[in-house]
């Protein structure tokens, strides 16, 4: 081997280290709920999950574009590992990506108003590439502060970045959930524009060895 072949040999695997170690960061700061991967999918299950439009999904377009993601089922049929799995390939293709259940997620929003942070959470969020909000409509209805909270969030990342959020609400049953009619409007308004769908079907997986 020639000094060039060696020298660019390891140029090489500097380049891979140093990708493998943005990936690594990457994933640890998106806290994803689950260590779903895209090569882990089952596609057999009956539960409405189309393959091509999933893959299509995983290659991260939607992103970069930044639509938004609405994924809607009965609970057990993988919408959180599905998110995850495409929260954990986008972190691949050198995203940033963070992973908050709603009901925590409404419980830091508490938390950053009462120690005056409201302002620098809000903006740490704006910064991620795809924010993935799990359990949308768990907690119980919106607050006003909280419609107004989360108003700012679809807002501020509105043709900006992307969300992802999944749900065992019909998205038909959104409008009544949020709230504020005025509000509920204009939340719907930003997140169904240029937005993907994923409407899941079926009975739980969680029984599965596979849940996804």
């Amino acid at each position: 081997m020639t000094f060039a072949e060696r020298f660019a040999l390891i140029v090489d695997r500097e380049v891979l280290y140093r990708s493998n170690r943005r990936v690594a960061n990457l994933l640890r700061n998106a806290k994803l709920k689950q260590p779903a991967m895209a090569e882990d999918i089952n596609y057999q299950h009956q539960r409405n999950l189309d393959k091509s439009q999933f893959a299509t999904l995983l290659s991260g377009g939607f992103i970069y574009k930044h639509h938004n993601l609405l994924i809607t089922g009965p609970t057990g049929c993988g919408k959180s590992y599905l998110a995850c799995a495409i929260g954990h390939q986008a972190c691949r293709l050198g995203l940033s990506v963070r992973y908050i259940s709603m009901p925590r997620f409404l419980e830091e929003l508490l938390i950053a108003h009462a120690d005056g942070s409201y302002g620098k959470f809000l903006n740490q969020i704006l910064k991620i590439d795809l924010l993935l909000l799990d359990d949308f409509g768990l907690a119980p209805n919106l607050t006003p502060e909280q419609r107004r909270d989360f108003f700012n969030l679809v807002d501020d990342r509105h043709q900006t970045k992307s969300i992802i959020i999944t749900s065992q609400l019909p998205i038909k049953h959104w409008h009544d959930y949020i709230g504020e009619p005025t509000l509920a409007d204009a939340i719907l308004d930003r997140l169904l524009e240029n937005s993907h769908r994923l409407e899941l079907k079926g009975g739980s997986l969680r029984k599965e060895k596979n849940v996804a």
